[in-house]
């Protein structure tokens, strides 16, 4: 009962975060499964991708009822995106649990400093131009 409880919580904040930030849910998963449920790497990523499922359709259809989802766009990636999901779930495979939590952590650093630049040059640009306080940067 003790892990169902567990589960119950590590999806409860993967879902809230995914909503808020609009991730996919791995990026919250697999470290919350590895670290906090003991899962290995390769289990953590398996399992994420299963959960994910649900998460990402009950985002998407509230982002819906505000008019930000492009379908269309949405449909072609994620079409697009299976075969390169089968294709990373073999190489995962090929690849040790450690060298797999180094790829992980190499992507979500990688993700992070990508962030902090568009929020530096974003401020930048506005202390630059007063007149450009709300707008997104061009990407």
């Amino acid at each position: 009962m003790q892990a169902a409880a567990e589960y119950i919580g590590v999806g409860l904040l993967a879902g809230l975060i995914s909503g808020m930030l609009g991730v996919g849910g791995g990026i919250v998963l697999v470290p919350a499964l590895v670290i906090l449920l003991h899962l290995s790497q390769h289990h953590a990523e398996g399992t994420s991708l299963l959960a994910i499922i649900p998460v990402v359709l009950a985002g998407a259809l509230s982002q819906r009822r505000y008019g930000n989802v492009r379908a269309r766009a949405g449909l072609t990636i994620g079409v697009a995106s299976v075969g390169g999901a089968a294709g990373g779930v073999v190489l995962a495979n090929a690849l040790s649990g450690r060298t797999l939590r180094y790829a992980f952590a190499a992507l979500i650093i990688l993700m992070a400093a990508r962030l902090v630049h568009r929020v530096a040059r974003t401020r930048i640009r506005r202390m630059n131009h007063p007149a450009a306080q709300d707008q997104e940067p061009p990407r």
